[in-house]
Order: structure tokens, then sequence, then C-alpha cells
């Protein structure tokens, strides 16, 4: 079905739209990018040259390709051109009210058989696919930044999601060079509920003055092999989405674990989103290195020998894995994947935990809680299956610990 496809729209030419349109004109397809005004349109046209130039430059594709790039490409403000589309994707900010209209109008414009895909990454997509009348049509499908770099794809399928949808979006992801991983409606899904609470367990040590910046995001990277510590990332990324993640993951679960740092909400406040405003955890300070804290906390961290700074951060995170391991949203593999392919990681949280071992990592955490470190009470189930006693214990009585069939 995809090699019958030729046109597909994109709704939405911001900063990750306009590079899912790139993506999609790159791998062959007609595309028109739909925006909500001319002004908005040429803020699209901008993005596009900018990154096709870039592309130009490094080689990544020639003048020719490019010129046949452009040729894929159509722009317009009324979202009626898209009555023909094959397929479409929504890429509008994260607000359920301008998603509710998008959708509505998509619904009514496009025919019967046009799939819909939301690039939502935090809304519900359920939510999203209750406002059409083709439930069974709606799916997510959620690229990361950059769209056109990037490979990973999250195809989030609903309780009403067909499985033919679910065949023809996972193939349309290949189709345009992606990873996909294909996994149900939950908050967050697998990248995001992963990564953000690694970056908030990141700004609460900061606040908390167990540590400079440079030093938590320097014990990160070195024990994860990571491209850039966390709160970097958090100025990458924009303070105001980690805290739009954080609440979402908040309102469905519930759980102390996905409490916003006060700091990041505070400085969401004062609108210190990161390097989009100028402010945030390096962006507006200079480059000058802070001063190394010396409050009882840091004290702590250099004198507990099972308190090491990088750990600190990646245990929680390995700890998150085993759960959502452990509930059967996704396999290790899924998750592995999602992490090297959206976020940068050079290797997933299960295979960090194969490094490791389970005790260093469970040590850390029962360390970390002892001293209010963390509002992890407990390891996860899956997580201390896996020690080496619970191994032991396990022979001989079926499913042992280290069972391969936990993942």
């Amino acid at each position: 079905m995809v090699q019958e496809f030729d046109k597909v729209g994109v709704v939405g030419l911001g900063t990750m739209g306009a590079g899912i349109a790139e993506v999609f004109a790159r791998a062959g397809f007609n595309v028109v990018g739909v925006e909500i005004d001319q002004a908005a349109l040429d803020r699209g046209k901008g993005h596009l040259d900018k990154s096709l130039s870039k592309a130009v430059s490094k080689g990544k594709i020639d003048e020719e390709e490019r010129a046949a790039i452009d040729g894929r490409l159509t722009f317009t403000s009324s979202r009626n051109e898209l009555a023909d589309a094959d397929f479409v994707v929504e890429a509008v900010p994260e607000s359920i009210a301008i998603k509710r209209d998008v959708f509505g109008d998509l619904d009514r414009i496009c025919s019967p058989g046009t799939i819909l895909a939301t690039n939502t990454s935090s809304l519900s997509v359920t939510e999203i696919a209750a406002l059409t009348g083709r439930p069974d049509k709606v799916v997510g499908l959620h690229f990361f930044n950059p769209a056109p770099v990037m490979k990973l794809a999250e195809v989030i399928t609903t309780v009403s999601t067909s499985g033919d949808t679910v065949d023809v979006v996972t193939e349309v992801a290949k189709r345009i060079g992606k990873t996909p991983i294909t996994v149900g409606d939950r908050a967050g899904f697998v990248a995001n509920a992963l990564l953000v609470p690694y970056i908030n367990d990141a700004i609460k040590l900061y606040e908390r003055k167990v540590a400079s910046r440079e030093q938590i995001d320097t014990a990160v990277q070195k024990a994860a092999g990571l491209p850039m510590g966390p709160l970097t990332l958090a100025d990458m990324v924009g303070l105001d989405v980690c805290l739009a993640v954080m609440d979402v993951l908040w309102d469905e679960y519930k759980d102390p674990r996905y409490v916003a740092s006060p700091l990041l909400r505070r400085m969401v406040a004062a609108d210190h989103f990161g390097r989009k405003s100028g402010q945030g955890f390096y962006a507006g300070r200079g480059e000058d290195p802070e001063p190394q804290p010396d409050g009882r906390f840091a004290q702590m961290v250099r004198e507990e020998e099972l308190l090491d700074l990088g750990e600190m951060l990646v245990a929680p995170q390995i700890d998150d894995a085993m759960r959502m391991l452990g509930d059967g949203y996704a396999t290790a593999e899924d998750i592995d994947t999602a992490m090297r392919f959206g976020c940068g990681y050079p290797k997933g949280p299960t295979e960090l935990l194969a490094d490791r071992g389970a005790t260093p990592v469970v040590a850390t955490l029962m360390a970390m809680s002892e001293y209010s470190l963390t509002t992890i009470s407990a390891p996860a189930p899956l997580l201390v299956d896996r020690l080496p006693e619970a191994e032991t214990e396990g022979e001989g009585q079926g499913h042992g610990g280290g069972c391969a069939c936990h993942g």
C-alpha cells in the first residue's frame, strides 16, 4: 500500500514539522506542507531551506537531489488542499484544543481511507483519535528532533487502531529511513518516559547542591558514554518541554517518581526554557564553571562508597526501564532501540544493566533511598530478580531471575 502513496500532508511547519516534511520528500513522497498563515509558511520554508542547504554543504545530498526534493514540496495555508492526501501527519503545538481543531478539519476534508497520524510526544493518542470518525485509522507517529537526523520513530497504537493501519504506518516509517518501534498509548511512550525523568533527576541533584552542573554532566557522560550530559540536554530539549512531559507522567501515574523538580517549575515560570529563550542551566550563564558545592549532600556523595554521581543517574533510569519491561509495555530490544536511535545513547538501559550486573545498580538505588536522594523506595522487582542470589535461589525452580524470557 505504501508504494501506492502519492501525496503526504504535514500540518504544522515548525522545526519538527518542517523536518518531517523534509524526511518524506527526501524519501520520494510528494509533500504538502500546511501552516496557519503566510508568515508561518515562510518560517517553515526557512527551516526547510536551512536544513537542505546544510545537507548539501555536508555532501549528504547534491544540488540535483536538492532540486528534486524541492520539486516534491508544496506549501499552502489551506487544509482543503489535503482532500486527496493518502497520509497526513499532524505536527502542531502540544495543545489538545489546537489538535481538536486540526483533526476535526482533517476528518471532514480527507477521504475515509486516509490515515491520520499525530506527532504528539505527550498527549493521549486515544483522545486525539476519538476526535475523529475514523479512530481505526488514527495512530501516533512520534519523530525525534532533528527529524532528518534521528532514526527512531515511535508508532503509537490505541485500542481502536486497526492492524492494517499499524502495518502501513510501520512500513511508512521504514520507507522514510526510520527504525520504528510499535507500542501502546501510554504517557511518555518509551523514549520520553525514560529520558525526561532522568533529566528531572539531574535537576533535583543540582537543586539540592549535590554537585555542580558540569560535575553532573561529566559524571553521566563518563558512566554511560553519553554524547552530552542531562543538564546540557535539558537546555537543548527545552525546559518547558521537560516540564510538560513530567506533568503528563504525573497526571497518568500519580507516582512520586514523576513529580517535577521545583527548580524546573520555577525556571519555566520565569520563561527560562534553555537555548530557545537564551536562559537555562548553561544558556545565558557564560562559560565560567560553577564553584564546587560543599553542602552535606555533596560531602555525602564524595564520602559514601555506594554514591557514585554518574551511577546515581544511570541506576534510576535502568530501574525505570526494568519496570517498563516488567509491565509488558515494551521489549528489552524496543527499549534499547528507543534510547539509542531516539536519544543518542551508545547503549540502551538493558544493555547498561548487562554491563554492570544487577548488584551495583540495586546497591546504588538502596543507598540513594537511604539518604532520600531518590523517590524510588525499592528497586523494580524484575531488577531484584536479576541479583545473583535470586538466580541461585531460582535454580531448579522453574523461572529463575536470569531466565532469558525476562528480556
